[in-house]
């Protein structure tokens, strides 16, 4: 990539120098000039008002590939804990590193933020690149993108991993703008084609109804963003230590037009789906909402939460944050517990990575008993009440 100088069009406002995190550009006598610590991260070109500097890049056929290597997860954290997401990326990474060769490196941006690199090292990081400044205390998406595009351009991976969050939905599109790289968004599986070293993209398209398969095969890095709770993280690793880079950035509060005045912590809702150990999930075979109250009595048999499938969320019948599946929330609980649920395409990304799935359907067809490690054929509204009995029986 190439950050050109339109000499004339500078007023020596001094922008670009304000908000290039790694000193990479000065001003001279209304002349910019780029320096050797240019990582081309192309913060200057953001915050030029008068398009005196712009960004080239060649077309994305003559990307040397081979440049590029090793595979990196973006950390996130808070309260001074490494998200779930990050710990199950870091789990994945090592599975697909095995393919490539490749050490596990993990981006950590942050203000005072180092303590987290030896729980980062038990869940699977054998390198940390730590990027620490008080610009940096709450995630942005104008100083976090352009120090992480900086950091990119200057080291070159070949893969970039993303949790499909709040934050990773608004920060990984942001870098693969600037970077002019390819991005899959909410993956639910990947892969590692060996012999030509691209990252297999799986992610449900059209509503749910297919699976997708997506390779970028010239643009580098390769970037995706992936769904909570489909990932495993592996058994925490004891008494590693990582190789630590520190980066050092020099950031200006002045060069960002965001300002972070609050932090507003909701209530979560009475269903934590995504954290519960247990599911019981209700679909369309109840036939209609007050039947709803026999998944809520297995659920209480059982102390577990309660889901559903996005048909009966449409329906009205239970509030749209019970619901799990692609649209909902990507579960992975110890058991779940589908009743009357047939298995859309849409309904089995969100759980068919839980560790036992028990279905319950009167149609021996139905697409969820392909990925159950139990079924139960029969009329569901004789065998849940008899299931919730015999659970309350064993438990006095």
């Amino acid at each position: 990539m190439a950050i050109v100088v339109d000499a004339p069009k500078c007023t020596g406002c001094m922008l670009c120098v304000r908000a290039c995190p790694y000193e990479g550009i000065v001003v001279e006598e209304k002349v910019p000039r780029l320096t050797d610590t240019c990582t081309y991260c192309a913060a200057c070109v953001s915050a030029c008002k008068v398009e005196a500097l712009r960004q080239e890049r060649p077309p994305k056929e003559e990307t040397d590939t081979s440049l590029y290597r090793g595979l990196w997860v973006v950390a996130e954290h808070d309260d001074q804990r490494l998200a779930p997401v990050t710990r199950e990326l870091l789990g994945e990474a090592r599975r697909l590193t095995a393919d490539l060769a490749e050490p596990v490196s993990l981006v950590l941006i942050g203000h005072n933020v180092e303590e987290l690199i030896p729980a980062a090292a038990a869940a699977g990081a054998d390198r940390v690149y730590l990027v620490q400044h008080e610009v940096l205390k709450d995630y942005r998406t104008g100083p976090y993108t352009d120090v992480l595009c900086g950091l990119i351009e200057d080291r070159k991976p070949e893969i970039v991993l993303f949790g499909a969050t709040a934050q990773g939905r608004d920060f990984a599109p942001r870098c693969a703008s600037r970077l002019v790289a390819g991005l899959t968004a909410d993956c639910t599986g990947l892969g590692i084609d060996v012999e030509r070293r691209l990252l297999i993209q799986t992610r449900p398209a059209f509503g749910g109804n297919i699976m997708a398969t997506i390779l970028t095969e010239h643009a580098r890095p390769q970037m995706a963003t992936v769904r909570p709770k489909v990932m495993r993280p592996i058994p925490p690793r004891e008494g590693v230590a990582p190789e630590i880079i520190e980066i050092a950035v020099h950031l200006d509060e002045r060069a960002v037009i965001t300002k972070v005045l609050e932090v507003a912590r909701q209530e979560r809702h009475t269903v934590n789906l995504a954290d519960a150990e247990i599911i019981v999930s209700g679909g369309r075979g109840l036939k209609k909402p007050e039947n709803f109250d026999l998944v809520f009595d297995l659920a209480d048999a059982l102390g577990a939460a309660v889901g559903a499938s996005r048909a009966t969320v449409d329906a009205g019948w239970i509030p749209a944050y019970h619901q799990v599946g692609q649209t909902g929330t990507t579960v992975q609980p110890k058991i779940y517990v589908a009743c009357g649920i047939s298995g859309a395409i849409q309904h089995l990304a969100g759980m068919q990575t839980s560790d036992v799935i028990i279905a319950i359907n009167d149609d021996p067809e139905a697409p969820i008993f392909k990925v159950a490690t139990y079924g139960i054929i029969g009329d569901l509204f004789e065998v849940i009440p008899a299931l919730t009995e015999a659970i309350r029986r064993q438990r006095q």
